[in-house]
């Protein structure tokens, strides 16, 4: 029960990593807010939680409007009384083009999504936890954090970004109690992978990754609750690959 007594928020909670990190939260004690566009989504996840005794809220929000940010933000205090802990897990693949073909339109959707939402998310965020005390935030970027991808311009744009707007913040707040990581996924079996690419591509991306396989969105939750937790309570500013090996090659 690490998380006892806690209040957490999971944007993008309504499937695939959000989902597990919600879950994992809720078993471990914390209260949750479940956020996603997919009110449907967010409303399962919550039962889920339920079903394992934990207790859980759905929010529904579009997280690239500010606002609609803060007002999560602010319902978590309201329902729960503070805000301890977050994962800024919200996310949308894009366009397949090269750079010098990319549409504008489809630019401007991922950046909105993929950074500019996480920086709203973090900045709400983290005015609530110095209310509370102090807390942590997993901001989800990916191995695109850190390393190039055809014809995905934006998602990697955005997703360095996200690194490095969580290490200027984790700088910032650490000696005020707010720990602030991000994590690097490989291509995980998620509806987001598997909604939009068909069995042999499915293959074929497996086999980019050395342990030969796609990660599973739990092994992904069991990372990111480590860095929630006080057992990671000297880990601030740092991006932590859960790849199978993919940038190491």
């Amino acid at each position: 029960m690490r998380f006892k007594a806690k209040v957490a928020l999971v944007t993008g909670g309504a499937s695939g990593i959000g989902e597990a990190v919600a879950l994992q939260l809720a078993k471990e004690g914390a209260k949750v807010i479940v956020a996603d566009l997919d009110a449907s989504g967010a409303a399962a996840v919550v039962r889920a939680n339920e079903q394992v005794g934990g207790i859980a809220s759905p929010f529904e929000l579009n997280v690239a409007d500010p606002m609609e940010v803060e007002a999560m933000v602010s319902f978590a205090e309201r329902t729960y009384g503070a805000l301890h802990l977050a994962v800024n897990n919200a996310g949308i693949g894009g366009p397949s083009a090269p750079t010098g073909d990319y549409p504008l339109d489809g630019w401007q959707k991922v950046i909105d999504v993929n950074l500019n939402a996480v920086f709203f998310c973090t900045k709400y965020e983290i005015t609530a936890m110095l209310r509370a005390g102090g807390g942590a935030i997993v901001n989800m970027a990916s191995i695109l954090g850190s390393v190039g991808f055809a014809n995905s311009s934006a998602y990697v744009a955005a997703k360095h970004g996200v690194l490095g707007l969580t290490k200027a913040a984790a700088v910032e707040y650490a000696a005020k109690g707010i720990r602030i990581n991000s994590v690097g996924p490989g291509f995980i079996d998620t509806p987001l992978l598997s909604k939009n690419l068909d069995a042999a591509t499915l293959g074929a991306i497996a086999g980019m990754h050395p342990i030969g396989r796609l990660g599973r969105s739990e092994e992904v939750a069991a990372l990111t609750c480590f860095l929630l937790s006080d057992e990671a309570s000297f880990i601030t500013g740092s991006y932590h690959l859960v790849d199978g090996g993919y940038v190491a090659q």
